[in-house]
């Protein structure tokens, strides 16, 4: 499996390509501020062609550059519905600092949205299979994407820390109850491939994250 990724834009969200093999379908995860260029080279370097951009949550700096990405390369994004409105309000999920990096840009959705449908939902894109794991507490759509050994994590669970949850959807409840029922029961060896960051594993994160000490594992 190829995976490569890189931090996009001055907040340093994580976008990630994830393909079987160079020369085959990819899919691209979060693809953020100033990501196009990146992803472009990237792209043409493995002759890969994007058959999908998932978004584990709606905030700016994640899908900053999908609605770029998916349309030029005539692909889908796929997002929880719980976010989708974010494609075009990307004010109503953020802060005062992502707010001012927002403003003058202008954003629209895709011209093809894919909405998540349920929790534990199998995908099938760029022939690999992607399980949906919904993992509220970030924010109201925010979901994590599992494949073979890998855990793409978005902002809910980070090397050493956990999401915030003080902005628009976010619950310090839901945040905990999810990382118990749908992170922490992975296997230790799962690769954890957060939004912002460096990779850690679940078991890693199980004996030393100090955001999970006292939870019920």
């Amino acid at each position: 499996m190829l995976i490569t990724g890189f931090p996009a834009g001055v907040l340093a969200c994580n976008c990630y390509v994830l393909a079987p093999h160079a020369g085959a379908d990819a899919v691209i995860v979060d693809p953020g501020q100033s990501a196009f260029g990146r992803l472009r080279t990237i792209l043409d370097e493995h002759r890969l062609t994007p058959a999908a951009v998932l978004l584990t949550h709606g905030h700016l700096d994640h899908m900053w550059s999908a609605q770029k990405v998916a349309d030029t390369y005539g692909c889908p994004v796929f997002i929880h519905p719980q976010d989708r409105v974010m494609l075009t309000d990307p004010i109503k999920g953020i802060g005062p600092r992502l707010g001012q990096l927002a403003l003058g840009a202008l954003f629209r959705e895709p011209r093809q949205v894919v909405e998540l449908e349920h929790d534990a939902q199998l995908l099938d894109v760029g022939g690999m299979a992607v399980t949906v794991d919904h993992t509220p507490g970030h924010t109201l759509g925010s979901v994590c994407f599992r494949a073979p050994g890998l855990c793409f994590t978005g902002d809910t669970l980070f090397k050493g820390s956990v999401g915030r949850t003080d902005l628009f959807g976010g619950s310090g409840r839901d945040l905990m109850n999810s990382l118990v029922t749908k992170l922490m029961v992975l296997d230790d060896d799962t690769v954890v491939l957060p939004g912002h960051g460096p990779r850690s594993t679940i078991g890693f994160e199980r004996r030393t994250n100090p955001f999970l000490e006292g939870l019920t594992l």
